[in-house]
This record gives structure tokens, sequence and C-alpha cells, in this order.
């Protein structure tokens, strides 16, 4: 048992550590928690003055609201489960096919992750905008006014730059679950007489699950809240949760309804976020 003394030098020096904790977390109040209460509190303050939720009845009578939240799940959706089969290829691929440069491969797929998202877009349009290399090279040999390539514009254009941005976040998670994955199990199925369709489904995927769905979520979280790569595509007629936060602000100057879809959008975002760190926590990734 610690005597009085002791117990007294012991809080001492617990107490400096404590104090530690202070600085980060009035960094978070002052950067982080005052502005998103300030958004909050506009979303709650209409125009004409006072505190009401007309901002909030409003918007979820808006058919352009309506619209807009339809938009970004089914991209979000759709752009994640491109993300997944795509990335669960590639990473089968790096991981147990002896190709030449793969290390090579997976170091620039951690550089990939720190590139912006309307670069990538940028890249798409280089290649296949209306003035891009692919139209540019097809007008050149037939003699035609504009080439056939403007899917960039659609929403589909949209999904196919979040697919190419977010797939290596699929696969990093993925390589990780492959390296600790037992090849002994495999050298034996394939002694057996497992085919590598078989050995995949029996054996990979099983393994492969709790990855797949940690990158699936985080991903899913990511393309609801993306605005650049909607921005850069100059996809018509798209109108996701952001855009529309962005023109409610930016274009109509209505920062009522423009703080109402953010929350909406934070709330939304949060919890698949919490959704996101329950998976990943199950999965140890």
């Amino acid at each position: 048992m610690r005597s009085p003394a002791q117990a007294r030098s012991a809080g001492g020096r617990s107490l400096p550590s404590r104090l530690w904790v202070l600085p980060p977390v009035a960094a978070l109040g002052v950067f982080f928690l005052h502005p998103l209460a300030l958004v909050v509190q506009q979303s709650f303050t209409p125009d004409e003055g006072g505190t009401s939720v007309e901002p909030y009845t409003e918007l979820f009578a808006s058919e352009v609201f309506h619209e807009a939240l339809t938009t970004t799940v089914w991209i979000a959706l759709a752009a994640t489960a491109g993300c997944l089969l795509l990335g669960f290829l590639l990473a089968l691929v790096i991981a147990f096919v002896p190709l030449p440069g793969g290390k090579a491969v997976s170091t620039f797929i951690d550089v990939f992750l720190s590139f912006p998202s309307f670069l990538i877009t940028l890249a798409l349009l280089f290649l296949y905008g209306n003035t891009g290399v692919a139209n540019g090279l097809w007008t050149s040999a037939t003699g035609a006014a504009t080439g056939p390539f403007d899917f960039l514009t659609t929403p589909w254009g949209v999904v196919l730059a979040e697919i190419t941005y977010f797939t290596p976040f699929v696969m990093r998670p993925l390589l990780a679950a492959f390296s600790q994955l037992d090849t002994a199990q495999l050298d034996v199925a394939s002694s057996l007489g497992a085919g590598p369709l078989r050995i995949v489904r029996r054996i990979i995927l099983p393994e492969a699950l709790p990855a797949l769905a940690a990158g699936g979520s985080l991903v899913l979280v990511m393309c609801l809240n993306e605005f650049g790569i909607v921005l850069f595509t100059g996809a018509k007629g798209v109108t996701t949760l952001p855009m529309l936060v962005y023109s409610k602000a930016t274009l109509e100057s209505d920062y009522p309804s423009a703080c109402a879809v953010a929350v909406v959008n934070i709330c939304l975002s949060a919890g698949l976020y919490g959704l996101y760190r329950v998976v990943s926590r199950r999965a140890g990734a």
C-alpha cells in the first residue's frame, strides 16, 4: 500500500501528462467544433431572423433536395460496388500472380492515395473529354466534326471517375489481408485439384471479406462527400448534396438552406463513418 507522500508524488507526476490533453482539445474546439456549431446554428436561422425549423421544412419539401439525395446515394453505391469489384481483382493479381514489377505497383498505390481527386478527373478529361486525346485521334482518323466519347459529362462519367480514384482505398486493406494469408493453404488446395476460381471462392474470398467491408465502408463515406470530381467533370444535371451546398451558398446566397443541407450531409456521413469504424474494428483493419 502506498504512503500518502507516494500518492501525492504520483499525482504530481500524472497532472502534467493530463494537461497535455488540453491543447489538442482546445484546437479541436476552435478549428472544428466551433465552425460546425455555427453551421448548425445558421441552419436554424432563417433570413427573417429568429430561430426556426423553416429552413429544414422547406428543404425536405424541395424536389431539388430529393433529387440531390437520390443522386448522391446511387452514385456513391455504384462507385463503391465498382471499387470493390475492381479493387478485389487487381489486388488478387498483385498479390498472387508472379508479375514483374508487382512491388513497384504496390508502392505506387500508396503514392496514388495522396493524389487530389480533381487531378485524376483532369487526367480523364485530357483522355476522354470533348477535346481530349481519344476524340482528337478519332476526328483526325475519320474527319468527323466531333468524337464519340462524351460519357464524362454524364452521371456514369462521375461514377467512372470515382471508381478510378477510390479503388486504391479498397486495394490497400486487401493487400494487407492477402499478405497475412497462409500460402500453404493455396498450395494444398491446388495439389488436391482445386482450380483458381474455386481457390478464390473457398479460401481467399472468406479471408478478404473483413478487408472488403472496411475498404468499402470508407469508400462509401468518401463518395457521399465527394465534390471535386463532380465539379471538374462538368456532368450535366448531376447535383449531389455537396454540389447543392455549393449552389445554395455561392449561387443563390441562401445560407440557411446551404447549412441545412450541410447538416443533413454531416449526419449521413457521421452515421456511415460510425459503421465504418465498427467494421474496421471487427476486421482488425
